[in-house]
């Protein structure tokens, strides 16, 4: 009588139905360790997007989901060494997942926290306490500020926060009051606000609410030096579909000079403003008759169109650089923005200009995102 691994079973029956468990034993380990993945780690991300864009979030980072919940406003990745938040369009932050804490006490959250925060990096530039841009994450609102200087307060006194810019952020994220998870951002590869979330003040004389996804764009997509470059009293700008007149007023509140393109009417102080000409025209149709420094458009119409558009005005020369947003269908929403991203680039390369095309889910956008075009001079 032979063994599972083929060698002779000892002649005691005791022994023998030993050897036999054991030998299954090792042979049902084998197969169990060949058809067991790696067990190194590979890296995990934190990702926050707006709730109900979950789904498009994983889709464009094409890594494999650990928890993507419907309308969570927050997913957990894996599988991509590498992620770049400039290219991700419905990402508000981008977060290095290091730790997670769950079954909170209720009582004492501070020792297990500073017990799960890891040793390395030693160093961080700031503590952020954050939590889903929901309704439910809005309720540990309060929770928030009152734990926030008690760890900040050990954190400090242990040497663990330094005031350097360059050091990565601290990121402490609530699911819930008794789970957390831990990460870190990369200041270059990351949103500079907390949560991901710029938020601006409503200026009173606005007419509309949309002045704050302009005044958004400019602050996310610019860095100080082009802010400096690109935003001079006097330049001329061109706002299509710009009724009731929210983009032409930021753009006027800039120092500019502006063309605002629309058959509907202005309300507020743009409509009598005297830095603002108002062209009861169709936007598709209407062209300035000597080059403009910005073009801006807010129209109401398919994704592929205004891309077209705006592809036109800066291969022809009507503008260098342009803001526009793209109204997104309620499905397949990455398919559509990749599709009217392609479009401008197919025109822009065939004319052989160097630039820059970046697309973001900014805060005040809703179905929609904001997309920014420059051309870069040779």
């Amino acid at each position: 009588m032979t063994d599972f691994l083929g060698s002779r079973v000892f002649e005691h029956p005791l022994r023998g139905i030993l050897a036999c468990v054991l030998a299954y034993y090792l042979q049902t380990a084998n197969m169990r360790a060949m058809s067991t993945p790696n067990p190194t780690k590979s890296q995990q991300w934190l990702l926050y997007c707006r709730p109900g864009f979950e789904r498009d979030c994983l889709q464009e980072t094409q890594a494999l989901p650990l928890e993507a919940s419907a309308n969570s406003g927050f997913l957990i990745l894996q599988g991509k060494p590498r992620l770049h938040y400039d290219q991700l369009t419905f990402t508000r932050q981008l977060i290095t997942l290091l730790a997670e804490v769950s079954e909170l006490p209720d009582r004492d959250r501070l020792t297990p926290l500073l017990a799960a925060i890891p040793d390395t990096p030693a160093q961080f530039s700031t503590l952020w306490l954050e939590t889903p841009d929901t309704n439910d994450g809005k309720t540990l609102s309060g929770f928030i500020k009152r734990f926030h200087p008690l760890l900040e307060e050990k954190l400090l006194a242990s040497g663990r926060i330094a005031e350097d810019p360059h050091l990565p952020r601290l990121h402490i994220f609530f699911p819930d009051k008794n789970r957390a998870l831990i990460g870190t951002s990369d200041p270059r590869n990351s949103a500079a606000a907390a949560m991901g979330i710029l938020r601006m003040k409503m200026p009173y004389e606005a007419p509309s609410r949309s002045v704050l996804k302009l005044a958004e764009a400019f602050e996310v997509f610019l860095s100080e030096n082009e802010k400096t470059q690109w935003i001079r009293p006097g330049m001329r700008a061109v706002d299509l579909g710009a009724a009731p007149g929210g983009w032409t007023w930021h753009l006027v509140s800039l120092g500019m000079q502006v063309e605002a393109v629309d058959n509907g009417p202005l309300k507020g102080v743009v409509a009598d403003h005297p830095s603002v000409k108002h062209l009861r025209q169709d936007g598709f149709r209407y062209r300035p008759k000597h080059a403009v420094d910005w073009l801006v458009c807010d129209m109401i119409e398919q994704p592929g169109r205004v891309a077209a558009l705006v592809a036109d005005w800066v291969a022809s020369g009507s503008t260098n650089r342009a803001f526009f947003n793209l109204k997104l269908p309620m499905k397949k929403r990455v398919e559509a923005l990749n599709d009217a991203r392609a479009s401008i680039r197919e025109v822009l390369d065939k004319k052989g200009f160097r630039y820059r095309l970046q697309a973001k889910q900014l805060y005040h956008d809703r179905e929609e995102v904001t997309v920014f075009l420059t051309r870069i001079k040779r």
